[in-house]
């Protein structure tokens, strides 16, 4: 395990160097090889390796925007161009070091962007030092903070998406402010294209002048060449100065300072790159404004939908317009710079104002088109949420009066209880009162008919029928009982008594023969009742007009239609 993790940390301390000296070397190589071609191929040069080596150090910092001082005069307009290249140069190895170490987090990407930038302002130091007192010299503390920071810078952008550096300022910015971003990179994009278009249409519109340049000033192959590729060291510086040329406040070149609405004109530098400076003012100049207006269009639009709410879109094209407005400021203070104080002051860029007119153009029109070419919030959506307090407020009140109706739970259960209770008493009551009618009824019947009381008082002797006679003449507790089944029984023992009745004229007219069992039952002395739950009074009355010793009096025939 132990030797694993030396071969391991070998292993990480060979990429960080890689990752610290390769890019180092990489330009001061591509340096020496340029000057030594340029040298090589000159009519009128004298090819030395060692003093091509040695100008390959100041080189090596002009690549990293290091002022030099040649003769006792700085030289501060430098080439962007090998800016870009060493930059490039720079991000790439960080992504491929990252890449191989296995780094993900921003603390890994520290490391690297640590020894990148730390490498480069210790060779660049190192470079001012031992050039002091040549021909070709710089300042040790530009020497020292510039290359640092501009590897350091671009060491940044090469880890940012491995090591998930964007997605650490994720969290303190809102969607509106990341919508900004995004419309700012694509803004800034549109405005150096547009730049090197215009550049590019003015240079193809100078050639004739370009050609004269040449023959004057490089004649020769190696002249040449070494004149070509100066102009293509400095084509960014130009497209630049056409950018500050479009946004309003211009540039001064030499002599000459020119922008839309103003031009004078002056000596410039004898470099084809500048042959497409005017020589005099046109008056369609103002017309190139709809440039970065129309950039500052196609921000908006692209914001256009990043919120439904008119503002926040407004507040991303205002972080765009920001945005593109701190990049102008930084690429025009590397692309501006002197000349080595002669007669021309150099490449003048006004980086306060440009950044005010970037900010302006993507701004105006981009917040004009954000706001009227986005969605709009509804404004019956607005009365609704306007609502919702009023309904917050109805709710908490709704909630607060829900413990008093808790309260009241109890209250209306016994309430109902008692309601209960008063409905079952009154049932009872009820019922008593009916059960009593019913009986009074019963023995006002029995007693208005006398053949009944006759025949109650024949048989009072019969113990088990003597309670329901005794109900209807004398009140007694057991005749109680016996009205009280009659009741019960209703309309049952009426019909019970009245076929008795006929049943007694049938048999003794002998108009109906009376069936055997009838007849068995009236010798023996009882008859029995035809429905069980008829009432007991009928078959006491046949009992006794069975056991008469007298025989049955012969019944008499206006009986029933009396009753």
């Amino acid at each position: 395990m132990d030797e694993r993790a030396r071969v391991d940390g070998v292993g990480r301390f060979k990429e960080l160097l890689a990752v610290a000296v390769l890019p180092v070397l990489t330009g001061y190589t591509a340096v020496a090889t340029v000057l030594a071609t340029v040298a090589a191929l000159a009519t009128e040069s004298h090819f030395s390796a060692t003093g091509v080596l040695l100008a390959a150090g100041p080189g090596w910092l002009a690549a990293y925007q290091v002022p030099v001082v040649i003769g006792g005069n700085e030289l501060g307009l430098l080439p962007l161009a090998l800016t870009i290249g060493v930059c490039a140069l720079v991000a790439r190895s960080a992504f491929g070091a990252v890449d191989r170490l296995g780094y993900r987090t921003p603390r890994q990407a520290g490391v690297v962007i640590g020894t990148v930038a730390g490498t480069h302002a210790v060779v660049g130091v190192t470079i001012a030092v031992l050039a002091n007192g040549a021909i070709v010299t710089a300042d040790p503390l530009h020497a020292f903070a510039v290359p640092g920071l501009v590897s350091g810078a671009a060491a940044t952008v090469g880890v940012a998406r491995r090591c998930g550096l964007l997605d650490v300022l994720r969290p303190h910015v809102d969607a509106a402010a990341i919508a900004g971003m995004r419309a700012a990179a694509l803004g800034m994009a549109g405005l150096l294209a547009t730049s090197a278009l215009v550049l590019t249409a003015a240079t193809a519109f100078a050639v004739p002048t370009m050609q004269t340049l040449f023959a004057a000033h490089a004649p020769g192959f190696g002249s040449g060449f070494g004149m070509l590729l100066l102009c293509l060291g400095y084509v960014p510086n130009a497209v630049l100065a056409v950018l500050a040329f479009l946004l309003g406040p211009g540039f001064t070149l030499g002599a000459t300072s020119l922008g839309p609405v103003h031009f004078e004109g002056g000596l410039v530098p004898a470099v084809p790159v500048l042959a497409g400076i005017p020589e005099n003012y046109a008056v369609w100049w103002p017309a190139l404004f709809l440039l970065p207006a129309l950039i500052g269009a196609g921000v908006g639009w692209t914001l256009r939908a990043s919120s439904s709410a008119p503002v926040e879109r407004l507040r991303s094209v205002a972080v765009a317009g920001a945005l593109i407005g701190f990049a102008t400021v930084v690429l025009t203070t590397l692309a501006g710079g002197g000349l080595g104080g002669g007669p021309l002051p150099g490449l003048l860029l006004p980086a306060g104002l440009l950044s005010v007119a970037a900010f302006a153009w993507i701004f105006l029109p981009g917040a004009l088109v954000a706001w009227l070419a986005g969605p709009r919030v509804v404004s019956d959506a607005q009365d609704a949420v306007s609502d919702v307090p009023d309904a917050v407020s109805d709710a908490q009140d709704a909630v607060s009066d829900v413990p008093d109706a808790v309260s009241d739970v109890p209250d209306a259960v016994s309430d109902a209880q008692d309601a209960e209770f008063d409905v079952e008493d009154a049932e009872l009551d009820g019922a008593e009162t009916d059960t009593a009618e019913e009986a009074s009824d019963s023995d006002a019947a029995d007693a208005s008919d006398p053949g009944e009381a006759s025949d109650t008082g024949d048989g009072a002797d019969d113990s088990a029928d003597v309670d329901g006679v005794d109900a209807a003449g004398d009140g007694d507790s057991a005749g109680s009982e016996g009205a009280h089944g009659v009741a019960e029984d209703g309309e049952d023992g009426e019909d019970a008594r009245k076929d008795h009745f006929e049943h007694d004229i049938d048999t003794t007219d002998g108009d109906v023969d009376a069936p055997d069992d009838v007849a068995a039952d009236t010798d023996s002395g009882s008859v029995d009742a035809p429905d069980q739950g008829a009432p007991k009074p009928n078959a006491e009355v046949d009992d006794a007009a069975d056991n008469d010793p007298a025989g049955s009096p012969e019944p008499d025939a206006t009986r029933p239609d009396e009753r």
